[in-house]
């Protein structure tokens, strides 16, 4: 890979996010806001003797929004070169698919990890909460894992732009809060459904998610989630990464790559 390339495709990525309204409304102002209403809903469950219960709510909220940024950032940054017709412009040139999904990536994980260090501020100087709390070497597992997951579903996510054009762009911001009630990112996995259960254990943030209300309530880490997350994420990840190069190839055999700027 030539680390130029992806740096430019990183700098153009940045650049369309600080000059853009709509990235900013939702990747900064939606998020902070949503870190806020949760934060004070935190405050109120601590206020009526459940500590534990808002700490892991205001937890889960921080948790998903890097899940979010980062998918999001994967999935939308084609559908600005779409819509201005610059998408093959790009694959005209040395960049290869690898190095731009490589970008894209790192792309997505910088700004999920900033505005969690954002929102981990406003949560402890507002909300009394630290996220750290959970120990740093947990923090970092658990961030790994669920830049796994969310680079695997912005990649198939992607593929599906690529393949059927911008008739599914709404994929690219609408289909990841389905997964958020099946994650059970504010309330444990045995609250869900029976039949739903085994569902959430199919998915690694849900894993993850676990382990940091375990940490906060000062039960014992069950260490084998984070190895059960991580073996998931790497199917999903092999999945993921297949199914990409087979819509990418067959986007370019019907023509539709080359419409999707039509």
């Amino acid at each position: 890979m030539n680390f130029l390339r992806i740096k430019a495709i990183i700098a153009q990525e940045f650049y369309m996010s600080y000059r853009a309204i709509e990235i900013l409304m939702d990747l900064v102002v939606f998020p902070v806001m949503s870190i806020v209403v949760f934060g004070f809903l935190s405050k109120y469950l601590t206020g009526i003797n459940t500590p534990a219960v808002g700490r892991s709510v205001l937890m889960g909220m921080l948790l998903w929004q890097f899940i979010w940024i980062t998918q999001y950032t994967v999935s939308f940054g084609s559908l600005w070169n779409i819509w201005s017709r610059n998408l093959s412009n790009l694959f005209v040139t040395p960049l290869t698919v690898k190095e731009y999904l490589f970008a894209q990536t790192m792309s997505g994980v910088m700004k999920g990890l900033f505005i969690l260090f954002l929102s981990s501020l406003l949560s402890v100087y507002i909300f009394d909460f630290n996220l750290l709390d959970i120990g740093l070497v947990n923090l970092v597992l658990i961030i790994i894992n669920l830049s796994l997951f969310a680079f695997s579903l912005g990649v198939g996510i992607l593929g599906l732009i690529f393949r059927f054009g911008t008739r599914i762009q709404a994929f690219a911001w609408g289909f990841l809060p389905f997964f958020q009630p099946i994650t059970a990112a504010f309330y444990p996995v045995h609250v869900l459904p029976t039949f739903l259960q085994p569902v959430a254990y199919m998915l690694p943030p849900t894993y993850m998610f676990e382990v940091a209300r375990q940490i906060l309530g000062g039960d014992p880490i069950d260490y084998g989630y984070f190895v059960m997350a991580f073996t998931i994420n790497i199917v999903y990840l092999t999945l993921a990464v297949s199914f990409f190069h087979y819509l990418y190839n067959k986007s370019k055999e019907s023509g539709q790559f080359a419409r999707n700027e039509g």
